[in-house]
């Protein structure tokens, strides 16, 4: 049997049971022939672990030797059929989990519920960036990282998830405090701020900047 630790992702379990698999207390339990038939693949998801079992249906042992570095055209097979099970299930019920601070996931939520909006991942270079646009003209309006706080002229090397968003370029300057509201970090610094996602500015100004944003961004 091999075990899988989840990183930085999270499950969907909805899309679980509409992928196949069978809710068992707290193990979600999914069975598949591979190879023609010839074995059953089984896969238990419990919590953040992903279990896997080959058995080989003529004699119901295990096989493992396609989690091995054995090589051949049998067990290649086998292993490119197992990978692929595993990676279409990972595509279509798992989501990228990287921003777990209390209030970037209020924040996440808020843009969900507010305007329908995910969180998308552009960069695969830089998995820990992602962004919100409109969906009338593509424009951004909101940028999700990981840094650190002296990216922000913080004397801290603390790791933290920041926000940027889109300001009024008239009022932008009365905004920033450098202790609540920074200059926008990695973005033009005459049109957007950050906010570090530590409670240090309340939710409900950050939500109001949040719908400033989105509004500044529509097509003019």
């Amino acid at each position: 049997m091999k075990t899988i630790i989840l990183t930085n992702k999270k499950i969907n379990y909805s899309k679980l049971i509409e992928y196949g698999f069978v809710n068992k207390g707290d193990k979600y339990l999914f069975s598949t022939p591979i190879l023609d038939n010839q074995f059953i693949l089984t896969i238990e998801i419990d919590n953040e672990e992903i279990k896997t079992k080959l058995i080989e249906k003529d004699t119901q042992d295990e096989y493992i030797l396609h989690l091995t570095d054995a090589t051949g055209e049998f067990v290649g097979k086998i292993r490119t059929e197992y990978e692929e099970i595993l990676q279409d299930i990972s595509n279509k019920c798992f989501e990228k989990n990287i921003f777990k601070s209390k209030q970037a996931i209020k924040v996440i939520n808020y843009i969900s519920k507010n305007y329908k909006d995910n969180l998308e991942y552009l960069w695969e270079k830089s998995p820990k960036n992602a962004i919100w646009r409109r969906k009338d003209n593509n424009k951004w309006y909101g940028i999700m990282m990981v840094v650190s706080k002296r990216k922000l002229k913080i004397d801290s090397d603390d790791i933290v998830e920041i926000i940027d968003l889109r300001a009024d370029e008239n009022i932008i300057h009365e905004l920033i405090d450098n202790k609540t509201i920074y200059q926008g970090y990695h973005m033009n610094k005459n049109h957007w701020i950050t906010i570090c996602l530590d409670y240090s500015l309340p939710n409900t100004k950050l939500f109001n900047l949040i719908d400033n944003s989105y509004n500044l961004a529509k097509k003019k």
